[in-house]
Parts: C-alpha cells; structure tokens; sequence
C-alpha cells in the first residue's frame, strides 16, 4: 500500500504506474483517494476547530459560574452538547471516509523498479543469464509420473480415493528423497547465516489483506470454515505477519529468516499435461527465505537471495535460468521479482522452481512494520524468496539425474541425507 501523502503529490506518476501495469482499470482510483483524502483532512480540521472551541466555552463556564452568569454559562453548555453530537457525527464520517479510501488504497499498486521490464503478462518476461551445464541424453525421458512410478515413489489413485485431484502419496526412496532435498536446503541456508524458523500453517485475515492482494488471495487461499483463519499458501505469509505492528531496532537489521512449511494453494484453473501429475498441486512443502531490513538494503538483498536458489540447484546437478517478470507479471505488492527456472531435458526448456520478490515497504506500511532509528520510526522493507519447494523441483531432478537403465543417480551434495545411497534404482517388473 503506498504513502496517501506520495499519491496526493504524485498522481501523474502512480497513474503512469497504473498503465506500466496494464491495470488501466483503476486509473479512476487515484482521483478517488484523493478526493477522500481531502473530505478526511477537512473533517479533521473541522475537529479540530469544534474541539478548540469546547475547549474555550468549558474554561469559560467556570469563569461564568463564579461570576455566577448561570444564563450565560448554560447558554455555553447547551454549545458544548452540541459541539459534542457535532465531533460524534464528524468521527462517524471519518470512520467512514478511511475504511472507503483503504479499500481503494490496498488496491492501487506498490511503485514498481525502474529496472523492471514492460509487458502485459508473463509472456514478455525477460531472461537474465542461464547457470550451469546441460547434459544432452541420448535416450527418451519418459513423463515424469512414469519416472515416479517406474521407482514405485508415487501413488495418485489412492490419494484421489482420500482427498480428490491435486493430491499425492510419495512413497519409499522418492518419499526420502523430498525430505533430503528439503533438509539440505534447510542446513544450505543456515551456512548462509539464516535462522531456521518453523511457523504457524494458519493466519488471520488482518495478516493475509496484509501480505498480500486481493486477486492473489482469491486465487490461492483456503478459508477455515467458520473461524477467522486461512491455510497459508507458503511460509512468507506467517512469517511476515510474525512482525505485525512492531518496531525493531535498527541495530538488529537485517532479519533473515529460512522457514519449513506445508503450502497449499487452490491452482484454480486448467493446466496441460506438464503441469498434471505434481507440477501443480494443492499442497506442498517448501523451505523459503525472508528478509526484513532497511530500505536502502533491499535491492542488495534481492541480487543475493535469487543467487542463494541458484547455488542451491548447481550445487544438485540442475540447469537454471533467472527471469525477469515484467510489469503485468508482478502481483500488485511487489517492486520488483524474478523467477527461478529449472531445465527440463524432456521438454527441451526452463520452468519455474522458484521466485524471489523485492515488496519495498508494501507489506510492513499494511501489517505496521517499523524501524527505530536514530530520527524516528520508518517503515522497513521485506523480501522473500524460494530456496527450493519440492515436489515440484523432482521433476527436474528426476529428469536431469534418470540414467538409460531408469535409475536416477543421487548427487553427491544429498547423499549423507539418503543413508549414503548413490542411486536410486527402478522397481523390479
């Protein structure tokens, strides 16, 4: 959410942000906030003048009763019963006046970078700079699911019996497979100097209009029925909100943060056959990584957080690429993102694994996150980014590590995690 005080100042420049957005649709938003803002400020300096004025008239009906002026003095205090029903109303219509302009403030979105690319959708994302070396196979790579099953790691028929589509049982050397990739990306980011944090799976409402959009919130999270908590979508979501109206101490900055959770996301909509199996899913797991620190700090912290993932993936044997979302690609909240694609040999390209985004002060303005320094208390900027977030990651892994005789070799990284297995070998048939 931006400044009211940036957009009364710079309209011209938010609505040109508006259009880099390709959300020409809430141009109409700008003139409105701040029409509101202006009725909220002439409300407030209306208040202000009725309560200096009570404030006269009651010194006055002291003054008035020694003199004992009773006339006067209840001439002066009917004055004041009305000043009173005159604050009432004029704090009603200020209530009022700020819910209405919130609502259209959380809409608008944050100042995106001037390095940021412009394009309507992902479409016209940029590629920044390819890492490590692709291994040409001289044999068909089969379907992931086909890989999954040829090492009896997967079962869907019986996970769709219990929970429907979208849903899973990893099973044997590909269930410990998944932990190991998650716990040497836990103790990966600890070596980087990140505290490890487990946070709560679940939040309230206030924390999720806080974190992130509406449209992002109606596309992912699922509502606990009856209660006011939502399942969170990853651990970005309660890790920020850990920080809900605080101040921190600027000699504690920067925060970083690696977090473990479960995720789980509604993926409305239908998706090819890449994207079957466990590419898109409802729940997953996923080790993140979050930072909180000064405003001058965040874009150092974003060049590092993206290079962490991509160490990571070499460091297991993966081809990656860094992609530049552009304009119409980024989610309202976000100044600037990039997207962590994993090389696929059998489909011949990247795809995402992961993404590292740079929220400015959006969130900490929202959720009241704030530094003390040595002249006052300012907003701090937050960041988070992917470290890995398997099951999706296999496919890659599987793919890039499946050796002609349908083994898939372990890289030497992930071995202590796997009881020193070299290999993990197909089923017997």
């Amino acid at each position: 959410m931006l400044d009211i005080k940036f957009v009364r100042e710079n309209p011209d420049l938010v609505k040109e942000n508006i259009k880099k957005k390709f959300e020409d649709h809430k141009l109409h938003l700008v003139d409105e906030v701040i029409d509101l803002d202006k009725k909220i400020r002439e409300k407030i300096q209306l208040g202000s003048e009725l309560r200096a004025k009570r404030n006269s008239l009651s010194q006055e009906i002291g003054k008035l009763m020694r003199e004992k002026n009773i006339a006067k003095a209840n001439e002066n205090k009917a004055q004041v019963v009305e000043i009173n029903k005159q604050l009432e109303d004029i704090e009603k219509d200020e209530e009022s006046l700020n819910q209405e302009l919130t609502k259209r403030m959380l809409v608008i979105p944050n100042i995106i970078d001037p390095s940021v690319p412009i394009g309507k959708d992902d479409s016209e994302n940029v590629e920044r700079e390819k890492f490590g070396v692709i291994e040409e196979k001289n044999f068909e790579i089969p379907y992931h699911l086909d890989i999954l099953e040829s090492l009896d790691g997967i079962d869907l028929d019986s996970a769709r019996k219990v929970a429907g589509n979208g849903f899973y049982y990893l099973t044997g050397d590909i269930a410990r497979l998944h932990s190991a990739v998650l716990t040497y990306a836990r103790d990966f980011m600890i070596d980087k100097g990140f505290t490890y944090v487990i946070p709560p799976y679940m939040i309230h409402s206030n924390v999720v209009t806080g974190v992130m959009s509406f449209d992002e919130m109606d596309q992912m999270m699922y509502k606990i029925e009856g209660e006011d908590l939502y399942l969170i979508g990853t651990s970005e979501h309660s890790m920020i909100g850990r920080f809900i109206d605080t101040i921190i101490d600027k000699s504690k900055l920067p925060l970083t943060l690696t977090s473990y959770s479960p995720c789980f996301r509604k993926e409305k909509g239908a998706h090819g056959i890449e994207e079957r199996g466990i590419y898109r899913i409802h729940q997953f797991e996923k080790q993140e990584m979050i930072v909180v620190c000064e405003p001058e700090d965040s874009m150092k912290w974003f060049d590092k957080l993206w290079s962490y993932t991509v160490e990571l993936f070499i460091s297991m044997g993966i081809p990656v690429r860094t992609l530049e979302c552009c304009s119409g690609d980024l989610a309202d909240l976000k100044v600037k993102s990039v997207d962590v694609e994993a090389w696929s040999p059998r489909q011949k390209k990247y795809f995402e694994v992961g993404s590292c985004s740079n929220l400015g002060d959006a969130q900490a303005r929202r959720l009241k996150i704030r530094i003390k320094g040595e002249k006052g208390n300012y907003f701090a900027h937050t960041l988070n980014n992917t470290v890995v977030a398997p099951p999706r990651m296999l496919i890659a892994f599987l793919e890039n590590h499946l050796n002609e005789d349908g083994s898939v070799t372990i890289p030497e990284v992930l071995r202590k995690y796997m009881g020193n297995k070299d290999r993990i070998l197909p089923k017997k048939k």
